[in-house]
């Protein structure tokens, strides 16, 4: 059993630090420039015992220490050196922590074997240990399963990873002989399977890989059958695949409908959760999750884990598609950042050697959240780590946490890989390239363009950056056919309409339209503040002399969103704040903003509006500046949405249309069926006047102006 909360690394044999010793030098060997397993500023290093003591006396120089150590004079550089070279030539080639007899080569098919749902090949393969270095489980064997439905269409690649005895989530298991990939089959009838297992120095890392195939395992066949799906409602298995389409939406390959996100940003540190393995609390700043206030929100027939662990944090899931919300976002590598707690590797610092365990439970995890309809965001890094930084005189500087000093380099791969193979099977989700990601063009696309090679279900890729940064990291991706499918805006609470509009037209200009989401409210103090009442707050978000509340969040930031044609909103919790970003544990501390969430979302569905067909045309209501006081998204000569934030009214141009419109009003904040007011019609051919609505005149309303045929 794993301990939990602890610093203590997985039991390990008495060989681990000579292991240890092989895989830096390994390391260093592949990619000099990035420091692996480096030790922060802050602590000093430990050399192994029998190194003895480094030289006391030393250069005054600064040079990058080899095996991991960080930074160091190049007299200790040598030392290191030299250690490590006497450690290799002793080592036995081949040391790994213990062995046990391989496998048959036996493969089975579990799961709902129904169009959708995850069906799972597992095969009886060679024996392993997740901390192996020779081979790595994890870059050495390429297996993969190329699943191709028996009439020829479609066709999967999707690659396998090691999952220990088969059971880690509930076994902690560190070792074994399962193999498994998971296929969500988007056609009922008969599959066919082709099993692909090589082995090879990094074979893992590219499917082009020279490897040597493994007779027990390679070349595997076999078939099952795919019935129609039984699910409804929420679950995603009832609408499939949400893809890109190269429109500014998203759409389910199944039901086809388009997709409106709405959710929670906050917090990134969502799966620093006591109940996964192998999950410790650095920074006290950080603290380990319990997920407590969501413990009563588990219901009898989810999931669990252990006996019972992770009821709290599937109990969080329920609640948010209780409120009829669609997403939320996560960070599953934060080692270096402000949480400092995430990370899926059997340690911090191992970043080609994965927990199965872990990985397993937060499986069971997003499973889950399939089956209740919330969509998956990763951010695959955020800013701490994302390293392209340069010191005071203009030289690189690296990040010890930092996959591969931010080039597409083996730890970068095998991250991108490992998240695929295990979770690429989940219905709806995005690769987000980075939190206030800095990287270089050249640097996002390759890891777009790896993500995109890699994951056989070609789910869509979005970039986040600073505000004042957008310009300069979004350009140079407009309109690439392979890179960004859309954007993760970081902008002032009001200035998502703006921000949105600009880049939902230069994409759109450019041929490739992106999905544009707003997904962090400026300022990082303060964001999207909570109820008011809850833990005595006033709901008031004091920016200087400026205020906000729920309510401006609602106008500016989702409706702004919305009536600018993007494509939805997360919500991110300031720092300053109850529930922030770092601590949140509690999502109903923003319950009426997931209720206003709910209601705009319901109303595109409920009354049939052509959202993916509609544009921005604030130019009709005398808006061409595009300000804060009125918005408006057309299907010209058809149907018109005016979005009154301070209500009133106004007036729309509908010179260009033809034909008798009736005028209708939608209430944002409390939902409910259209109403009408005393202007219940206008004529095409000119400027009208809307109206007023049917009551509250000083609130936000929505007019809903649609042609009578």
């Amino acid at each position: 059993m794993k301990p939990i909360q602890t610093l203590l690394p997985k039991r390990v044999p008495s060989l681990i630090p000579l292991v240890a010793i092989l895989f830096t030098v390994l390391a260093a060997l592949l990619h000099p420039h990035t420091i692996l397993g480096a030790q922060t500023a802050a602590t000093k290093p430990t050399y192994p015992v029998h190194w003895g003591s480094p030289p006391a006396v030393q250069t005054r120089d600064y040079v990058l220490l080899p095996g991991g150590y960080g930074h160091g004079s190049s007299t200790l550089a040598r030392w290191i050196a030299k250690n490590i070279e006497t450690d290799l030539t002793a080592a036995k080639p081949g040391t790994n922590p213990g062995r046990g007899p391989d496998g048959t080569g036996a493969v089975q098919i579990t799961g709902e074997l129904n169009q959708w749902h995850k069906v799972t090949l597992t095969l009886d393969g060679p024996f392993a240990h997740e901390r192996d270095t020779s081979p790595n489980p994890f870059t050495d064997h390429r297996f993969a399963v190329t699943f191709t439905h028996a009439s020829g269409s479609p066709s999967y690649r999707v690659p396998g990873y090691f999952a220990a005895d088969g059971s880690a989530a509930e076994s902690s298991a560190e070792s074994g002989t399962h193999w498994r990939a998971h296929l969500s089959p988007d056609k009922p009838g008969l599959w066919n399977y082709r099993i692909s297992f090589a082995t090879g120095r990094l074979a893992a890392l590219d499917p082009e890989a020279t490897g040597t195939p493994d007779p027990a395992y390679n070349d595997r066949t076999g078939n099952f059958t795919i019935a129609p799906s039984d699910k409804t409602n929420r679950d995603f298995r009832s609408k499939g695949r949400l893809t890109y389409v190269g429109r500014r939406y998203l759409q389910f390959a199944g039901s086809g409908e388009f997709f409106l996100k709405a959710g929670p940003d906050a917090p990134e540190t969502l799966l620093a959760y006591e109940d996964f393995d192998g999950t410790v609390v650095p920074k006290a700043a950080a603290p380990i999750k319990t997920w407590a206030p969501h413990a009563a929100d588990w219901l009898p027939g989810d999931p669990t884990w252990k006996n019972g662990k992770g009821r709290a944090l599937i109990g969080a899931l329920n609640y948010l598609a209780s409120k009829g919300l669609n997403t939320f976002s996560f960070l599953p590598y934060n080692a270096g950042g402000d949480g400092d707690n995430v990370w899926p590797f059997v340690d911090r610092n191992s970043k080609l050697h994965y927990d199965c365990s872990k990985l397993d439970q937060w499986q069971i995890v997003f499973d889950h959240a399939t089956s209740r309809g919330l969509h998956l965001h990763f951010k695959l890094q955020e800013n701490e780590i994302d390293d392209n930084r340069h010191g005071d005189k203009g030289e690189p500087t690296v990040v010890p946490e930092s996959l591969d000093g931010g080039l597409l380099g083996p730890e970068r791969k095998l991250y991108c890989r490992e998240l695929i193979a295990r979770f690429a099977h989940e219905l709806a989700l995005n690769w987000n390239l980075g939190e206030e990601n800095t990287q270089s063009t050249e640097e996002q696309l390759a890891m777009a363009r790896y993500l995109r090679a890699t994951d056989p279900y070609d789910h869509p890729i979005v970039l986040h950056t600073f505000p004042n940064q957008q310009d300069r990291v979004y350009t140079p991706l407009l309109g690439v056919e392979d890179g960004l499918t859309g954007l993760s805006l970081q902008n002032g609470w009001d200035q998502a309409h703006q921000r949105t509009l600009q880049w939902v037209t230069e994409s759109t200009t450019s041929g490739k339209p992106w999905v544009v989401a707003n997904d962090e409210q400026n300022p990082a103090s303060l964001g999207v503040p909570p109820d008011p009442g809850y833990k005595g707050h006033d709901g008031i978000a004091h920016q200087g002399e400026k205020q906000y509340d729920l309510h401006a969040i609602r106008k500016h930031t989702l409706w702004g969103n919305l009536m600018a044609g993007g494509g939805g909103v997360e919500y991110y919790f300031g720092y300053q704040l109850p529930e922030n970003d770092l601590i949140c544990q509690d999502f109903r501390s923003r319950d009426r903003s997931w209720d206003y969430c709910r209601i705009a979302i319901e109303f595109f569905a409920s009354e049939r509006i052509p959202f993916p067909e509609m544009t921005n045309a604030n130019g009709l209501i005398e808006n061409a500046s595009d300000s804060n006081t009125r918005y408006c998204l057309a299907k010209p000569d058809e149907v018109y949405l005016v979005y009154l934030p301070q209500g009133g009214t106004s007036r729309l141009d509908l010179s260009a249309a033809r034909g008798q419109f009736r005028v209708r009003w939608f209430n944002p904040r409390s939902g409910g069926p259209l109403q009408t007011s005393a202007v219940r019609r206008v004529l095409g051919g000119g400027i009208v006047e809307i109206g007023t609505p049917p009551s509250d005149p000083e609130q936000d309303w929505l007019a809903v102006i649609q042609k009578i045929n």
